[in-house]
């Protein structure tokens, strides 16, 4: 059932914003200039960074971390130990070794998006990751820097999705798939488990193997 009102234990930045009939957590920490939408359910020990802003009825269980400058939609559900927002795996190759390059985007969750357990949504180097409207992620899936994920997906368990990929509107995608950065995939594609994806793929296609073929 809904709860509503604030634990003590939460810190609160005397900057954020809480809506109507929240529920806070003992533990979670809210910080500068985060946004709270009405009806929403914070667990305990949830961080929120800076200037994020969480729309409507959204349920983010305990544990959750969700970096400086993300966006929830409204009716979005994050279980325990996922991260949005983490930094996109961006290296720079020097005599000295890999440098970091700042990675200054941020992660968007449309409206009834919902992310099991411990998965990690990167945020972009620049720009936006994007996870569409009403798209359904299993636990233990790793979505990397400025991917773009359309509406109406399911993504099951332990899938992997590299830089910059674009994924179109009601696919499905089996467990352990693991899809290459900067291609494009189109619309109701089904992805059969452990497949290897290194090419685009165009609307209906059906594909397994690694590397998948239809």
């Amino acid at each position: 059932g809904r709860r509503t009102g604030v634990e003590s234990g939460s810190f609160f930045h005397p900057s954020s914003e809480l809506g109507e009939n929240v529920y806070v957590g003992a533990f979670t920490y809210v910080s500068e200039k985060a946004k709270i939408g009405d009806g929403s359910q914070i667990y305990p020990q949830v961080y929120i960074g800076k200037n994020v802003k969480i729309g409507k009825n959204c349920i983010i269980y305990s544990g959750a971390r969700i970096y400086d400058y993300c966006v929830l939609g409204d009716n979005c559900i994050i279980h325990s130990n996922t991260v949005i927002g983490s930094d996109g795996f961006g290296f720079q190759p020097t005599k000295d070794g890999f440098q970091k390059i700042p990675q200054l985007g941020n992660v968007v969750l449309e409206n009834d998006v919902e992310i099991g357990s411990n998965c990690s949504i990167d945020r972009g180097t620049i720009g936006s990751t994007v996870i569409g409207r009403g798209t359904k992620i299993d636990n233990l899936i790793q979505i990397a820097h400025n991917v773009k994920i359309g509406k109406n997906n399911v993504i099951a368990a332990q899938a992997g999705i590299a830089g910059s990929t674009v994924i179109g509107d009601w696919n499905q995608i089996g467990g352990q798939v693991g899809v290459v950065g900067h291609i494009k995939i189109g619309n109701q594609v089904k992805i059969q488990a452990q497949s290897g994806v290194n090419n685009s793929v165009k609307d209906g296609d059906v594909l397994y193997g690694s590397p998948a073929i239809s």
